[in-house]
């Protein structure tokens, strides 16, 4: 999966369901990533449920992106804060749970010497555990979680996210209620993790309404927990529609619906392009060779300036942030029309 991307110099269907299949064993994989992580981390974890089942402890919410035969349980349970206690060998609960793995895969704790000391008693020699980050390296955080499985998987791999039925029809209905149908539909993520890697509203504002003004079309913007705190930022929004509090099933199916997406680094413009949909990442401080979401319909803008990519210990606390400030709504409005320019057909009259 190549993903463009775009230096801006100057200053500084519904999917059925298949009948189960035979499988061979049972694994248990351990990630503790938020959203831009896991989904990063979605090639492996879909690669290995390719011939096994999976039992996956992380982020409940991630089930709403995995198919029925991956088991997603939240990674605050009993039999992993038990690794963090002394003895935990000697519990028949833990040891009656980890024995019933083949292998068990962990992307959680590898710095922790008592962790991995507990988890290695009980998995007794099945347990492959890796850092959670590649250390000392600059490869794609995809491509070191597919690297983790050695040579058991494929140099390219495009899982596909399947589509909760409900979910599915809670968009068409909000697209009804927007009176989208006709119209070419913009999705804006202003927000992320971290404020410092956030483009300015005011510019997303500015775009959003060039593209109402010249294009006539809809634009939906998202707004996740840490912007729905934010009143001016929800006040600045307006008059584009806004949806807040959306489950993830919920995100994947509209996302799934909109013509074009542009947001910052974060987990949702990352799951915009897994999903397919053509994907406009704006990154500032954060490097691009290691955290571009991956997809053939990706273009990631960015202004290098003298100091970019950032050291994290720096970017919390830079006074100028000319990485974000200094890439203006024209020029991220010509890389959206030379992108307009250039879709035609099912791929941009038909978003999947």
């Amino acid at each position: 999966m190549q993903t463009k991307v775009c230096y801006i110099l100057g200053v500084g269907k519904s999917i059925k369901r298949i009948a189960p299949r035979i499988m061979q064993e049972k694994d248990l994989v351990i990630f503790p990533g938020a959203l831009g992580d896991f989904i990063c981390f979605f090639p492996t974890l879909r690669q290995l449920a390719k011939d096994r089942e999976l039992d996956f402890l992380a982020r409940t919410e991630y089930g709403d992106l995995l198919p029925p035969d991956v088991r997603t349980r939240s990674l605050e349970c009993y039999e992993i804060s038990r690794l963090f206690s002394p003895g935990p060998h000697q519990d028949q609960r833990l040891v009656n749970f980890f024995s019933s793995y083949a292998t068990i895969w962990s992307w959680m704790g590898s710095n922790q010497p008592d962790f991995v000391e507990h988890l290695s008693v009980l998995a007794k020699g099945r347990l492959r555990i890796f850092p959670f980050r590649p250390v000392g390296s600059e490869v794609h955080l995809v491509d070191y979680y597919l690297s983790c499985l050695e040579g058991s998987c494929p140099s390219e791999i495009s899982p596909s996210v399947p589509l909760r039925r409900e979910a599915v029809a809670w968009s068409c209905e909000f697209w009804q209620g927007k009176r989208f149908a006709e119209k070419k539909v913009l999705a804006l993520a202003p927000g992320s993790g971290a404020k410092e890697k956030n483009w300015p509203m005011d510019f997303y504002k500015i775009v959003a309404e060039r593209w109402q003004r010249e294009w006539s079309g809809g634009v939906v913007t998202v707004l996740g927990p840490v912007e729905e705190e934010n009143r001016s930022l929800a006040y600045s929004c307006h008059p584009m529609s806004t949806v807040r509090g959306l489950s993830l099933a919920q995100l994947a199916a509209l996302l799934s619906k909109c013509h074009l997406y542009l947001g910052n680094d974060s987990g949702v413009t990352h799951l915009a392009a897994l999903l397919g949909v053509t994907t406009i990442a704006i990154f500032g401080p954060t490097d691009p060779i290691q955290w571009a979401p991956r997809g053939r319909r990706v273009t990631v803008v960015t202004r290098p300036v003298e100091c970019s990519p950032c050291v994290p210990s720096v970017m919390k606390t830079c006074p100028h942030t000319k990485c974000l400030t200094a890439l203006s709504p024209v020029e991220v409005m010509k890389v959206i029309e030379e992108i307009c320019d250039n879709l035609k057909g099912p791929a941009w009259d038909s978003p999947s």
